[in-house]
């Protein structure tokens, strides 16, 4: 590169913005980073419950058969910046890294702050300098970029990336900003329905059990006609208004289309027993505490708050002596341990959603480079794009991966 730097304006400070601004700066660029927030991250610091699952420690191929949206237009950024690049970043920027169970990557010290201080003071290094401001227009003039309009001042450019995520927790800053700036350079913005959502169950039964945390247990989620969509064993949470947890969490992002389909959760309490094991068990029990009554014998099977929800669904008086208990009504407690339904009213809204699908249209933008089909000097990065991935580290290999395509590219672009 050769002459005087390229200016880029780096627009939101998230995952994607900061790698895209290091990126760009490391390659040479004069970079300014303008985040609404008084301090860059803000959203990363509720990943993964505030330990930050950074990645997911895979191949290409595998995350991009994680991404059930427009895995294809990523191919060629994540296959660029994979999985291990982005662990070499962080390892090389001072954070040790882990692998858990399903091969999420975390910084060691399970402290979302430390991904943030790394990306921040990496920022500082390359002097890119950091501006608290709120963008509110890019400026176009013969169809390519030439600054930033913001609330505090206006920021001439070669180039913008605008990375200001979705729609989801709007308190962190995402406010969907980002799709009024493409849509008014002529994007189409593809609606953002919420994506890795709690979920909202029928009846009472839930908010009966609330705060209680089934761990190992089996899911399965079955459309109405009864297709199976979804399948996984893990952990969900039990809340006020219906289920939530790493389960059903992964389960909502199979479950595209709320406005024409009802679907129905299934939990297998004792998945690590076949019915037969099962059933061996319950006699085993029936039999040791035949004195006792039904719903004490439960106490053995099950947490405490599921007790008076089996007893109803079973039919069985609760008081019923355990000698007593007829083989139809120990068939019917069965089918409920490996099986208790309950019916998807819908989705929490997109304020409670992880991550938000829907954003800027993918085939108007360059899959190599990130930049606008549509504007000269106009990148793009990170949830803003319509792709989406499960949970388990690949939102953010995304939000990675766009970023540094964006930032290698604004900073090489011919001015």
């Amino acid at each position: 590169m050769t002459g005087q730097k390229r200016t880029i304006v780096v627009i939101g400070g998230g995952a994607a913005g900061m790698l895209a601004a290091l990126t760009a700066a490391q390659k040479g660029a004069s970079v300014t980073l303008l985040e609404r927030n008084q301090k860059v991250g803000r959203k990363l610091y509720i990943t993964g419950k505030g330990r930050c699952n950074l990645t997911n420690d895979c191949s290409v191929q595998e995350v991009l058969a994680n991404i059930p949206r427009n895995s294809r237009f990523l191919t060629s950024a994540v296959t660029r910046f994979p999985p291990s690049e982005v662990k070499a970043l962080f390892s090389s920027l001072g954070v040790p890294l882990k692998t858990e169970r399903g091969n999420r990557v975390f910084p060691q010290s399970d402290r979302a702050a430390d991904i943030i201080d790394a990306l921040f003071f990496a920022l500082r290094r390359q002097r890119v300098s950091i501006v608290q401001d709120r963008a509110q227009h890019i400026l176009v003039q013969e169809g390519r970029v030439r600054g930033v309009k913001a609330e505090h001042g206006t920021y001439g450019c070669d180039a913008a990336i605008l990375a200001t995520g979705g729609c989801s927790y709007p308190l962190t800053g995402s406010t969907g900003d980002g799709y009024e700036m493409a849509g008014e350079l002529g994007h189409t913005i593809l609606p953002a329905k919420p994506s890795l959502i709690p979920l909202i169950m029928e009846g009472e039964e839930c908010p009966r059990m609330q705060g209680l945390s089934l761990r190992n247990v089996g899911l399965k989620v079955k459309s109405h006609k009864g297709k199976l969509i979804y399948q996984e064993q893990g952990e969900l949470l039990f809340t006020h208004f219906g289920l939530s947890g790493p389960l059903i969490l992964s389960a909502s992002a199979h479950m595209r289309d709320f406005e024409r389909e009802h679907y129905t959760v299934s939990i297998d309490l004792k998945p690590a027993l076949d019915e037969q094991t099962l059933d061996a068990r319950l006699v085993r029990e029936f039999a040791e505490q035949s004195n006792r009554a039904f719903h004490n014998v439960l106490e053995r099977l099950v947490p405490r708050l599921l007790i008076p929800i089996l007893v109803e669904r079973a039919e069985i008086p609760a008081e019923t002596p355990a000698n007593s208990i007829t083989r139809s009504q120990r068939r019917r407690l069965l089918e409920l341990l490996k099986g208790l339904n309950f019916t998807v009213q819908g989705p929490r809204g997109v304020e409670d959603a992880i991550v938000t699908s829907g954003g800027v249209k993918v085939s108007e933008v360059d899959p190599h480079t990130m930049e606008s089909k549509l504007v000269k000097g106009l990148f793009l990065a990170g949830e803003l794009l319509d792709a989406d991935g499960y949970t388990g580290g690949f939102n953010l290999q995304i939000a990675w991966a766009t970023g540094r395509a964006a930032g290698e590219a604004a900073a090489d672009m011919e001015r």
